[in-house]
């Protein structure tokens, strides 16, 4: 998530990001994942005692949605989302009209990269839950990631006005600003900063980091003190998902703002650590991609 790849979200997000941005040489313990569209290997983690633990449940109760869904969280949070994807998909075989299965499902595959694939689940997800702020959210992401901006856009202020927290809040307008913002429409974006006031508060220390994101695009900070900068390695985890996040963020507004080639130097900073699977990370991919 967010949403980073986004601990509020499904499940998996940030708090997935952040257990999996650990140094590359525990990566290269875990099998290939997938090759990027830059063509740089990104690594799974091996099994830990979680992904263990629900395999050894659900082995004991197969037809358990519940326990479908522990083992497919515990493989996003090792960074395997092939086998994510599989174990949803198995469950689905007894549960056709599970949405967190759909959303859960959706979701991996963003991280893979499988945005047609993501978006035909979450639709699915949105039909079956229609007021799951998650699914709009993901849903967002779906069109977002193909440039599809104004349905990004109208699918993030879905997700908001479905909102149970002041993250969620927080959140969803970062997105549907920058959606706005890359769909053409100024006026939309800054109607859409409106819901952040100065009584809006973060429920969470990482929600921070989006609200400070929108005070950006209120003015009230600017980008030398937003931008932070360049984690040492990868070793900090949480430097690294903040770097990505906002180093996104900041790109795509130097890209509406016409200073491409600034743009494009930061995500390429933001490509180099190890959280493959964050919004901010597969979002400066798919630019970097976009430019060639």
């Amino acid at each position: 998530m967010s949403r980073f790849a986004m601990g509020r979200f499904a499940g998996g997000g940030l708090a997935v990001v952040l257990a999996c941005a650990v140094p590359m040489r525990a990566q290269m313990q875990g099998t290939l994942e997938l090759t990027s569209g830059l063509g740089r290997a990104l690594y799974a983690l091996p099994d830990d005692k979680a992904v263990t633990d629900a395999k050894a449940a659900l082995a004991a109760d197969p037809k358990s949605v519940e326990k479908v869904l522990a083992l497919e969280k515990a493989q996003a949070a090792r960074k395997q989302y092939h086998e994510a994807v599989a174990t949803a998909t198995e469950g689905l075989k007894f549960a056709p009209t599970s949405a967190d299965l759909y959303l859960e499902r959706g979701h991996r595959e963003l991280g893979l990269r499988e945005f047609a694939a993501a978006k035909k689940d979450l639709e699915m997800a949105a039909k079956l839950a229609p007021t799951n702020n998650d699914v709009f959210y993901h849903l967002a992401l779906s069109h977002y990631f193909v440039g599809e901006f104004k349905e990004a856009a109208e699918n993030f202020e879905r997700s908001r006005a479905l909102a149970k927290t002041s993250d969620n809040v927080i959140d969803c307008t970062n997105w549907a600003y920058a959606s706005w913002r890359r769909a053409g429409d100024e006026a939309a974006a800054k109607v859409t900063l409106e819901k952040i006031t100065d009584a809006v508060k973060n429920d969470s220390p990482h929600g921070g980091i989006y609200l400070s994101l929108d005070h950006f695009y209120q003015g009230k900070i600017t980008e030398a003190d937003e931008l932070p900068p360049v984690p040492d390695g990868p070793a900090d985890a949480e430097a690294n998902i903040k770097f990505s996040t906002v180093g996104y963020a900041i790109g795509n507004w130097r890209m509406y703002h016409g200073d491409k080639a600034g743009a494009l130097r930061l995500f390429r900073e933001v490509v180099q650590d190890d959280a493959w699977n964050a919004w901010g990370f597969i979002g400066s991919e798919v630019e970097l991609i976009r430019a060639k």
